[in-house]
């Protein structure tokens, strides 16, 4: 399961930006138009879904990383799901990669 938490309150305090409504200007000075409910609801609510240049703007604002913003925690990770079927969560080695061998094929062939 993976799990996060929403630390915009956080790193408001944190740039003694205490005011949701200070954050309207800083925003749409980087191209984000929101009204101040919008703001309200970005800063005191955990969003299901944000824009990346909405995250963009407030990485570069509060000059902080996503990860910063936003921290993950993943638990009882292991064998996961995947299209192909069940393979460990690391990628592949480099050295297990071969090319595939490219046939031309002409025209009428």
């Amino acid at each position: 399961m993976v799990s996060y938490q929403w630390r915009l309150r956080e790193v408001m305090a944190a740039h003694k930006l205490y005011a949701t409504t200070e954050l309207v200007p800083l925003l749409a000075e980087r191209g984000i138009v929101l009204s101040a409910s919008q703001v309200h609801r970005l800063v005191t609510t955990i969003p299901e879904r944000l824009s990346l240049p909405v995250l963009a703007a407030l990485c570069d604002i509060f000059d902080v990383t996503p990860a910063e913003l936003i921290p993950t925690d993943a638990v009882n990770v292991g064998v996961r799901k995947i299209a192909a079927g069940d393979r460990p969560a690391t990628a592949p080695d480099i050295g297990e990669l071969r090319p595939v061998r490219a046939r031309i094929v002409h025209p009428g062939e």
